[in-house]
């Protein structure tokens, strides 16, 4: 069953990288009440991930990578361990 959704507005706040846009729109419940959300929307585009399984060594494969999301948070190094990921072409 789909969302009965009505977006009410949607502004582009940066296109620099990624687009992040903030976007207002109202929720239809099934009742009838309609609840106005507003939110914030980071546009990255589609990517993929892979976990590499070695079956000699019974291991995976992750790297570890700097985010800067998470030094800001007190991460003291900001690196985190992760499948290998990336971005994919149009």
């Amino acid at each position: 069953m789909s969302l009965n959704i009505s977006v009410i507005k949607d502004k582009i706040l940066s296109d620099n990288y990624f687009v992040l846009r903030n976007i207002t729109y109202d929720l239809t419940r099934k009742n009838g009440d309609v609840i106005r959300h507003k939110r914030e929307v980071y546009d990255r585009g589609n990517g993929a991930t892979i976990l590499l399984y070695n079956r000699e060594k019974q291991s995976v494969v992750l790297i570890r990578q700097f985010r800067i999301a998470t030094w800001v948070n007190g991460n003291a190094d900001g690196r985190l361990i992760e499948t290998c990921a990336g971005l994919l072409d149009d």
